[in-house]
């Protein structure tokens, strides 16, 4: 690992786990789930090493969310195995970055990948994101906030109906564009904010819905 000497045995592991988590369910784990995974007493000792791993610049955290934790690209880029990116530019030159949509406010009725909600096209580092993603979704409002998703913030998203329970997907309901965390039951299916402010989405059987994507990244203005 890149920058080993920067972080202790305990955080290197703690880095990882949560990369792992990411690239699983498309989301991090809760302090909770860091402290039962690595035998921690309390939620605590992990929120210590979560701080102790913002201030070395390899997170992003967020205040008040239980899953509020953002791998930034320095930690990206010493979780790269070494060299990786150095044989991907010889094999691939000119390949490094990823060019991808950004797609604004979708049209009611329109396919979101329709060339009148492209705003933009960005190159960006592939080893942002937990899988490859085939286009950025601008982020409106608050519902999400508890995952770490703001408003204004750059959802990257796979264009896949294989998402699972709660995985953070961009579903289509009626003619409205959300995103918001899926759960599935016998009978419906529900749209999850991740904010008290905010109600779930019950997917009644006459609406039209459809799954557009799976979150699998995050860009921020300033990242």
């Amino acid at each position: 690992m890149t920058q080993a000497a920067k972080l202790t045995a305990r955080q290197e592991e703690i880095l990882r786990l949560i990369a792992r988590s990411i690239e699983r369910s498309g989301y991090p784990p809760t302090r909770a789930e860091i402290a039962a995974e690595l035998g921690f007493r309390s939620a605590n000792a992990a929120e210590d090493h979560l701080h102790a791993l913002a201030r070395k610049g390899m997170l992003e955290l967020a205040s008040g969310t239980s899953r509020g934790i953002r791998l930034t690209p320095q930690a990206r880029t010493a979780l790269r195995p070494a060299g990786a990116a150095a044989a991907l530019a010889r094999a691939l030159p000119g390949m490094e970055q990823l060019m991808l949509p950004l797609i604004g406010r979708v049209a009611a009725g329109h396919p979101i990948l329709a060339q009148e909600h492209v705003e933009a096209t960005l190159g960006v580092d592939p080893g942002l994101f937990s899988a490859r993603p085939d286009y950025l979704l601008k982020v409106r409002g608050a519902s999400m906030q508890g995952a770490g998703i703001l408003d204004g913030d750059l959802l990257a998203v796979r264009q896949t109906q294989d998402v699972h329970n709660g995985q953070i997907v961009v579903a289509r309901l009626g003619d409205e564009v959300t995103v918001k965390r899926l759960r599935r039951g016998a009978s419906r299916v529900e749209l999850l904010p991740e904010n008290p402010d905010f109600q779930p989405i019950v997917v009644e059987q006459h609406q039209a819905f459809a799954i557009e994507g799976l979150a699998v990244g995050l860009l921020r203005n300033g990242m």
